[in-house]
């Protein structure tokens, strides 16, 4: 560990005088040396720096308590890490200004995960404490503490029983041995009731569990299933929603021990328990899980490591599987929990793909090139007829919300930014409202192509908005309901209606759809993007589960050709097969999760520089600069990333090598800053 005073960046000039107030100061007694994690962000101040102790602080001065300390002549807030009997540092060492609060917020394993996570990214430490620990409320510290919850007992396993490997798995969590398995759940199941029962094992046993889900409502619907196995009192939700004050009043809860079952969101992966003895991580594939702040850590590699390092079980979770727990399947380390084909056959709706026969295509020829074929008109009609919901997947939200040209299919830009052009829907004195500029709000009533000079527009892609307009006036009569955005549906009646939804934020129907119109198949596929076709069938996998079972009438049309590899997937309902192809094609291309990559973004003088502080490992390979963004009339873009790629055993040693390049670039002063990323989302 290296340790330093806190005068270091002093060193050149005048000494500074001791105040009165400072020559009044006693050290403590005992270890009078407090180590101390101050929040600062450069990457060359990511160390921990050494303060004395004044008698006056030291009751209050513990281990993981806040404190604020003076660092290059301003007071900042800190952690203070451990207390020692000396400094290595041999200058004079500055005092520990205040004890913020003496509550331990940072404990020993929280800080050793967050040098972990730190490790892992190329990221500081500071930067990781910031989303692992909350800000504090002082009123809330003050409050009597929170009644241990009791000890559950342990829930019968009949549904996991479905599962080939199934209740072995729970057996091994109620054992606390370090199961780490893959569950490929089954279509129309109650996935918030089988990962209570697992917490709640884990909970009987005397130990805590951890469930990280996407967003809000897969919180609240698993809220309520833990709460019905464990009570109330015994399991705890930390979310963004509950507020600052109430999400740090839970937070303590968890870090003094009161419940020992958290379920949240992506920050939950650093919940404080005691004892963990299962994480659990569902939908790992949602791009939610993934941090936006630096260094990026993503909950599905966070919880992996944990689980590891405290000999925890693990179970990552899904209707669809991603390449990454492909790979944990393939290289042993992880088993898989999946049902017999008769299982999932008996449970999976049937699903209709454009083009599966030659009598599909000879009823409508047209069926390759309409947004809504006569096979989903057909299916739609009959779930209505049978008082059933029919859910429609439209990927993209708005009225029509990218426009072209008619002629040439040159995107449609606004004249004053550049921005894309897109209808917003409605009406204005009784007149459609004219294209619009998606970025500055301008309207244009008078388009002209820069490319043609044609004056017409097309829809490139048609919103939620608009097609829930159409399906009304082709399903006259019949109830449209529209879910995403701001106004998302938590749940339908089941009886007839036409249930239109982003990708999401469709809302369960009690007993199930009817059927599932899944739109727009090909823009999902032809996205731009390493992870498009993976995260188009984790979208349709979503969706499809909600739909009753064949046997029960249930109907699944996906918009898609029935000879791409995903649309066969979701035929078949074979996740696990794409999975595995998709991780083979990844090792082919040497991109993640078979490769570690890192993602460099910044102006193009940035990104070079960053290229020549860096030393990679001798298996390091340097793709591109690439721009990104709008390239001007020379060819050249105010922007650009280079990617750099290591075989997976080298992982540690290019997140070492990138700190170390951000730590000599930052100790410059001057440079311009650049965004680095271990293993991105989106790497195209």
């Amino acid at each position: 560990m290296a340790a330093a005073g806190s005068q270091r960046g002093k060193a050149r000039g005048t000494p500074r005088k001791r105040s009165q107030r400072e020559e009044e100061r006693v050290a403590a007694p005992s270890l009078p040396v407090a180590r101390v994690a101050v929040d600062v962000s450069p990457p060359h101040l990511d160390r921990l720096f050494d303060y004395l102790i004044s008698e006056r602080l030291d009751a209050d001065a513990v281990p993981g308590c806040r404190v604020r300390v003076r660092f290059n002549r301003q007071l900042l807030d800190g952690f203070l890490v451990e207390r020692v009997a000396e400094s290595d540092f041999p200058g004079r060492l500055s005092w520990l200004e205040r004890v913020v609060s003496a509550e331990p917020v940072l404990s020993g394993d929280l800080l050793t995960l967050a040098r972990s996570v730190a490790g892992r990214y190329g990221g500081t430490l500071s930067d990781v404490l910031r989303l692992a620990i909350p800000p504090r409320h002082a009123r809330v510290e003050q409050e009597s503490p929170w009644e241990r919850a009791a000890s559950p007992q342990r829930p019968p396993t009949g549904g996991w029983s479905r599962y080939q490997h199934g209740t072995s798995f729970l057996d091994a969590v109620s054992e606390g041995k370090p199961a780490r398995a893959v569950w490929q759940a089954l279509p129309g199941e109650l996935w918030p009731e089988r990962l209570a029962e697992a917490a709640a094992t884990a909970a009987a046993s005397g130990r805590s569990a951890v469930i990280v889900v996407p967003d809000h409502r897969d919180v609240r619907r698993l809220e309520a299933a833990c709460a019905h196995l464990v009570g109330r009192r015994g399991v705890v939700a930390l979310t963004s929603e509950s507020g600052p004050a109430e999400r740090y009043r839970r937070w303590l809860a968890v870090l003094r021990g009161a419940v020992r079952i958290v379920v949240g969101t992506r920050a939950a992966m650093f919940a404080p328990v005691h004892e963990l003895g299962l994480a659990v991580v569902w939908d790992d594939g949602d791009e939610l899980h993934a941090y936006p702040q630096a260094p990026y850590p993503h909950a599905r590699d966070v919880l992996t490591h944990r689980a590891h390092a405290a000999g925890a079980a693990l179970v990552i979770g899904g209707f669809a599987r991603t390449a990454e727990a492909a790979l944990l399947v393939e290289s042993g380390w992880a088993r898989e929990i999946v049902a017999r084909r008769d299982d999932v056959r008996d449970a999976a709706p049937r699903v209709t793909a454009i083009g599966e026969d030659d009598k599909q295509i000879a009823r409508d020829p047209a069926a390759r090139a309409a947004r809504l074929p006569s096979v989903a008109f057909e299916a739609a009609r009959a779930a209505l007829r049978s008082d059933a919901p029919v859910l429609v997947q439209v990927p993209r939200r708005g009225y029509v919300p990218a426009l072209a040209c008619a002629r040439c299919r040159e995107r449609a830009r606004c004249r004053r930014c550049a921005g894309p052009l897109a209808l917003p829907g409605g009406t204005e004195q009784g007149a459609p409202k004219p294209a619009a500029c998606r970025w500055c709000g301008a309207t244009e009533a008078a388009f002209r192509c820069d490319s043609c000079g044609d004056r017409r527009l097309r829809a490139v892609v048609v919103g939620a908005g608009r097609t829930a307009e159409e399906l009304g006036r082709a399903f006259s009569g019949v109830t449209v309901r529209t879910s995403g955005g701001g106004d998302v549906l938590t749940s339908v009646p089941a009886k007839a209606a036409l249930v239109v939804s982003t990708p999401g934020a469709e809302p369960v129907a009690e007993g199930g759809y009817g059927a599932a119109l899944l739109l727009d198949g090909r823009a999902l596929l032809a996205r731009p993007d390493l992870r498009s076709s993976e995260q188009a069938l984790r979208l349709w996998f979503a969706a499809a589960a909600m739909v009753r079972s064949a046997r029960d009438g249930g109907r699944v049309v996906v918009m898609a050709d029935s000879t791409l590899q995903p649309v066969q997937a979701l035929v078949r309902w074979d996740p696990s097969w794409y999975a595995a192809l998709e991780l083979a094609d990844r090792e082919e291309l040497g991109f993640p999760p078979a490769k570690r990559v890192a993602s460099v973004d910044g102006s193009p003088e940035a990104v070079a520089d960053m290229l020549d502080s860096v030393e990679l490992p001798d298996s390091g390979e340097i793709l591109g600069p690439v721009p990104m963004g709008e390239i001007d009339e020379d060819g050249r873009s105010d922007r650009e990333r280079v990617l750099l790629r290591v075989p997976r055993r080298d992982g540690r040693s290019l997140a070492d090598c990138l700190h170390s390049a951000q730590a000599v670039r930052a100790a410059r002063k001057g440079t311009e800053p650049v965004r680095v990323q271990l293993d991105p989302l989106e790497l195209l």
